[in-house]
């Protein structure tokens, strides 16, 4: 299932109507330095400083899929990765098979299966739960020069219990950058799903397939 402008590379900046107060970008986790990416592009010379305001809710009708009405609306900038973005779940000792979540520029997470284009089926997860989304955003290399590159985020969409990360409870309707081994969970449910890149290995010797 596609959520609305999932499949789209990347979505222009469109200035529609004021609804920039729905959602907020979260502070930026500090991390290190990373090595230049296949996602990162060269920065435009004297660009336009970027536009972190959301578009403004689609109209209810283009809104839909499969007649129900989607919580959500992507913001400016959102892209479909280049690198292949994995999500692992495990329950326990096992470990479930993989979701590939590199083939759109977002993922509605939820238990509505006519809408939700990962779905969880435990009871305290809202049927439109979270939304994993990318997004083209300004990055500095290491040495100093500028370039765009594409990060993934999550939004808690004030589910009724909450989503977590590495363990620690989200604010709702706010986006938090996402990095490589961070663990994701949903509600009361005890399923654990890791974050990894394709060619990334974690500790525990999990290693992204082709």
């Amino acid at each position: 299932m596609t959520l609305i402008t999932g499949n789209r590379d990347c979505l222009p900046v469109v200035k529609e109507d004021d609804d920039s107060a729905q959602y907020e970008w979260g502070a930026k986790r500090a991390v290190k330095s990373e090595p230049p990416t296949a996602d990162d592009e060269p920065a435009e010379v004297e660009k336009q400083k970027p536009n972190f305001a959301l578009s403004g809710k689609l109209t209810e009708e283009a809104n839909k899929v499969n007649g129900v009405v989607i919580n959500y609306a992507e913001p400016p900038g959102a892209c479909k990765p280049k690198r292949r973005w994995r999500l692992y779940p495990m329950k326990g000792d096992q470990i479930m098979p993989t979701l590939y979540i590199h083939r759109q520029s977002c993922y509605l997470i939820g238990r509505d299966r006519k809408v939700c284009d990962l779905p969880i089926d435990h009871p305290s997860c809202s049927k439109q739960h979270a939304v994993l989304q990318y997004r083209l955003v300004p990055h500095e290399r290491p040495d100093g020069t500028t370039s765009r590159t594409v990060r993934p985020y999550i939004i808690d969409l004030d589910s009724s219990n909450g989503t977590f990360v590495n363990y620690k409870k989200i604010e709702p309707k706010r986006y938090l950058e996402l990095f490589e081994k961070d663990v994701l969970m949903f509600g009361f449910s005890s399923r654990e799903y890791v974050l990894l890149e394709e060619n990334s290995k974690d500790d525990d010797g999990v290693q992204g397939e082709g």
